[in-house]
């Protein structure tokens, strides 16, 4: 049997809320519903055993002295009674009542995966979601019974939910609860199950839900949806939704937090002289003066036109990049020219140095923001 402490991934002294932080993380990336893959589901599997003993204290001190939490009869120990049982001695429990357990229990968390343009995580966006998760049974609401009946109070424990049994030890005569073994100890019994759930008093179903996206997200982050998971056995509460955002890759905006950048080429005569010109912002159109003289990995910044800040007031800035292209292929006018330039400017051009550029400025700018 594996370790159950590294099934789940905590330390063996690992408290009871550092167990349920490590099972509704590994239960998000494991249920069934988020990976179908029969050895991620076996997996599943092992974590919610794991954790159906680590989060109960009877069974976790069974299962740390080395007892089976699993098997029949509690820790291993002879003589007709168990590890339970001396410690129900010890620290009082033997005799007590504990009274019938609910049917119903909560439900687990969901989580669905959203994909966005980079105009709807700035902007923000409204979408319609088809989820399929357990929900309430109308045919039953909830109760698992078949309509027009209810459950039974089980005839072994009078709807106690556990029975009692003497047994004698090397402590003299013990008294030990256990839960009842006909009703499993919920008290009661249902004889005639709901033909639509089967008694769980839940079915699986597909269900709308309408999500606002606000502006500013980006990929990674998630928007909780309380109540709005899987429904609990019983007709339990509803565990909570969670939309996971992906925010895809823009044609020739590259996002960093909330500052956007544009690659910017212009001819050699405008970097020269200055002009004006227009870039495509995610608000249209935004014209900007290029100044004479301008050179290569030179940088305007427009305000306020970055992306929307998810926690604060405002935008970023959106940054344009510029890149200066060099003539190539002169026509012999068009060289002559140039030479002449060269001579005024009393320039050498034989003399100058050359790096050839591997790569388009974009997918600079694109790899410089990527983890």
């Amino acid at each position: 049997m594996a370790d159950l402490y590294e099934t789940l991934g905590v330390a063996r002294d690992a408290n009871a809320d550092e167990i349920k932080r490590a099972y509704r993380k590994l239960a998000r990336e494991l249920h069934p519903d988020i990976n179908p893959d029969p050895a991620v589901q076996e997996r599943f599997k092992e974590v919610t055993a794991a954790y159906d003993v680590l989060s109960d204290d009877q069974k976790r001190r069974q299962y740390d002295m080395g007892g089976n939490p699993f098997g029949a009869g509690g820790g291993g120990f002879n003589g007709g009674f168990g590890f339970n049982d001396i410690m129900d001695a010890f620290f009082g429990q033997g005799g007590q009542s504990r009274g019938p357990r609910s049917r119903a229990r909560a439900g687990q968390d969901a989580l669905i995966r959203v994909e966005v343009s980079l105009e709807e995580a700035c902007f923000g966006t409204d979408r319609e979601l088809t989820v399929e998760s357990a929900v309430r049974c109308e045919k039953c609401s909830g109760s698992g019974c078949q309509e027009g009946t209810s459950p039974a109070t089980c005839g072994i424990c009078k709807g106690r939910g556990e029975t009692q049994q003497v047994t004698r030890s090397i402590l003299g005569q013990v008294m030990t609860s256990r839960p009842c073994a006909a009703c499993q100890g919920f008290g009661t019994t249902i004889s005639s199950p709901c033909r639509e759930c089967h008694g769980d008093g839940r079915v699986r179903a597909r269900q709308t839900i309408n999500v606002n996206i606000p502006g500013g997200v980006e990929t990674g982050n998630r928007i909780q949806l309380a109540g709005r998971g899987e429904v609990g056995p019983g007709g339990g509460p509803a565990g909570d939704l969670y939309v996971e955002i992906i925010q895809r890759e823009h044609e020739y905006l590259v996002r960093d937090g909330d500052t956007l950048h544009l690659a910017l080429s212009i001819p050699f005569s405008a970097a020269t002289l200055g002009t004006k010109t227009k870039v495509q912002s995610l608000d249209g159109e935004e014209e900007i003066e290029i100044k004479a003289g301008t050179h290569s990995g030179a940088k305007i910044a427009l305000k306020q036109r970055g992306m929307t800040r998810l926690r604060g007031s405002g935008r970023g800035d959106l940054i344009v990049h510029i890149e200066v292209l060099t003539p190539t292929k002169l026509n012999r006018e068009e060289e002559e020219l140039i030479r002449k330039f060269a001579q005024l400017r009393g320039e050498d051009g034989n003399s100058a140095t050359m790096k050839v550029d591997d790569g388009s400025l974009l997918n600079k700018i694109r790899g410089a923001f990527r983890f």
